[in-house]
């Protein structure tokens, strides 16, 4: 059995790996880059070693730092996780020269199904399914669009060597087909540094239907059966499920004994992924469903298949890189229940899906069935790296059992100031089309407003968290069933609101902000803390202004006489007017406030004293 084991990953992946390994007493070797010197899988190592700058073309994509750190530290094998070297058959190949031991297929695998063009006519010829198109050589517009009106429309113009959705293009008409080439080679030029594609029919109901396959050294391949990877965003996954919904004991039969051969065709070492297509139109059927690649690595929704199966696949795979047949032969495995896998990303669905980067003063997922991460609270999250912090797992007996756990999860979680994609996760898992397991790739596509969570609480959570900021304490007890309401004024993630907050009983001195979370969002309330605002209530008298803005009114004069409640200055900020107010009876004793004037936050407007003060 390997005793030393270097991580040629970093984030959730590094630390699902780092893991099992410590279970079964293999010491673990990180690596990092100046982005993650302080990253939760450096400290879960048993030793960590720093391979370059932040970017990851100078980091975790150089593979003579990584091989050079595993010699440095003793490490008997190199463990790729997924993504960066993961797929690379030239790494592979210089780790095995390196004397080392490489956990995942041998480099001829890598490469025998690293080109999709190749790989799905090796995969005709082992007698695997595959989608009508073209795989020639002749790369020519004229024999493409004569092949493409062969297939007939729509096609899909895809790069050989792609993935992740890139070097992908739907046409849908003949006078489209040359623009549509010229992009495509465009991308997978620059991408993968390989211009060539293959054409294929697109299917009018797609969907995505991987088997997960595992083999070992001493001939043994097995299936670990079907996920569902279907619900998607452009081309990326966002909700995986296992097993797949609508699969009957036939079809997985067919589509599984495929995916067996499809490995053994490739004499196939450790875990991969077969990837299916499948025309979801009549539901699922054994000669409806045709092979699209295969990924040479653990896959990301790996968890989805080990919660269903019982079956720790990090641990397969050490074990079969150290030599060791199968634990398991394929009479010996089954499937116990239903598991779905959300992908949490720090991105702003509202703001088109941008990456939210900064520190994650709050990061709490409840009591989530399984969490697989690499940060927690207090992390940075980088712009560097892909921004996937965590996936949620949920298991039940049944699919409903399990996709109402991972949206309950999902809907309680609270992250902060790091915006997440959670809100719209629950939003995907509530949708009819996906309770009712009528989905396909194109859902998200289709849905889109649809599936944006709310932009701001409900007027019961945002009043309960008024009540709870004014009042001290937390969200717990606060209930809007008191006789007596007043307005209070806060800002909600810095823009002003107005609440009605009902009076409460409880003790506790108003706190300085407070987070509410709802349906998978996460908003800050805090005071209006300029003392003319009412229930800001400053003691001193200074009206401050409570964010920038102008001045578009001032209402009052110096030595003024005012009461309590009434309008001193009128402030224009974030689009919306603000009216400060008296805290009490007094003199209007300062007035640096100027009608048109351009202020910032925090600027004393005036003052008001009351006649007593010496």
């Amino acid at each position: 059995m390997i005793t030393s084991l270097l991580i040629a990953n970093r984030g959730e992946i590094a630390c699902r790996i780092i893991r099992t390994a410590r279970a079964m007493g293999i010491r673990t070797i990180a690596v990092y880059s100046d982005a993650d010197a302080q990253a939760m899988h450096v400290a879960h190592a048993d030793e960590a070693v720093h391979i370059g700058p932040s970017p990851a073309r100078e980091s975790y994509l150089v593979g003579e730092k990584i091989i050079a750190a595993a010699k440095a530290t003793g490490a008997e094998a190199i463990h790729p996780g997924y993504g960066f070297l993961s797929e690379n058959a030239a790494f592979a190949q210089a780790v095995i020269d390196a004397g080392l031991i490489w956990v995942g297929p041998g480099p001829d695998s890598i490469t025998a199904m690293g080109l999709k063009d190749a790989a799905k006519q090796l995969m005709q010829d082992a007698g695997v399914p595959t989608t009508p198109g073209y795989l020639g050589d002749d790369q020519s517009l004229e024999r493409l669009a004569k092949e493409a009106d062969a297939i007939g429309y729509p096609v899909l113009i895809k790069a050989v060597a792609g993935g992740g959705g890139k070097g992908m293009r739907k046409v849908d008409a003949a006078g489209d087909f040359a623009d549509a080439l010229v992009s495509c080679r465009r991308e997978a030029a620059s991408s993968f540094g390989n211009d060539h594609v293959l054409l294929e029919k697109w299917v009018t109901n797609p969907r995505h239907i991987e088997v997960q396959v595992f083999g070992d050294t001493h001939g043994n391949v097995v299936h670990l059966f079907e996920r569902d990877c279907s619900l998607q965003r452009r081309h990326q996954k966002v909700i995986e499920e296992a097993p797949a919904p609508g699969m009957d004991a036939d079809t997985r039969q067919a589509i599984c004994a495929a995916a067996v051969r499809a490995a053994k065709a490739v004499n196939y070492v450790g875990a991969g992924t077969i990837e299916f297509i499948a025309d979801g139109s009549e539901g699922l059927r054994a000669d409806r469903i045709w092979f699209m690649e295969m990924n040479t690595r653990l896959q990301v929704e790996h968890p989805v298949t080990e919660e269903i199966t019982g079956v720790d696949l990090v641990e397969w795979q050490l074990r079969v890189a150290s030599g060791e047949a199968l634990p398991k032969r394929q009479e010996e495995l089954s499937i116990n229940g239903w598991a779905m896998e959300a992908r949490l990303y720090a991105e702003d669905p509202a703001k088109g899906f941008l990456p939210s980067i900064g520190r994650l003063e709050t990061f709490d997922l409840g009591d989530a069935y399984r969490i697989d991460t690499g940060v927690e609270q207090g992390a940075e999250i980088s712009p560097f790296y892909d921004p996937m912090i965590a996936k949620v797992t949920a298991w039940g007996a049944d699919r409903d059992a399990a996709r109402l756990s991972l949206a309950e999860t999902l809907a309680g979680s609270a992250v902060w100031p790091v915006r997440t994609n959670a809100g719209f996760l629950v939003k995907a898992l509530e949708h009819p089309a996906f309770v009712a397991a009528t989905i396909d790739t194109g859902l998200i596509g289709r849905e889109g407003d649809a599936l944006l969570a709310a932009q701001r609480p409900s007027d019961d959570a945002l009043a309960d968290g008024a009540a709870a900021l004014v009042h001290g304490g937390d969200l717990n007890g606060f209930r809007l069933n008191a006789p007596h309401k007043r307005d209070g004024h806060f800002l909600l993630d810095g823009e002003p609101v107005t609440v009605r907050i009902g009076d409460t009983t409880k003790d506790g001195e108003g706190a300085d902000s407070i987070l509410i979370a709802e349906g998978g969002q996460t908003w800050e309330l805090t005071p209006w803390r300029a003392a003319g605002v009412e229930g800001a209530g400053a003691g001193d008298g200074a009206i401050l202004s409570p964010m920038p803005g102008r001045i578009i009114a001032v209402s009052v004069g110096l030595g003024e006489q005012v009461t309590k409640g009434q309008k001193l200055v009128t402030l224009e900020a974030m689009k919306m007017e603000h009216s400060l107010i008296a805290p009490f009876d007094g003199t209007v004793a300062e007035l640096s406030a100027v009608d048109g004037a351009q202020i910032s936050e925090g600027a004393l407007l005036a003052r008001i004293e009351t006649g007593d003060e010496s």
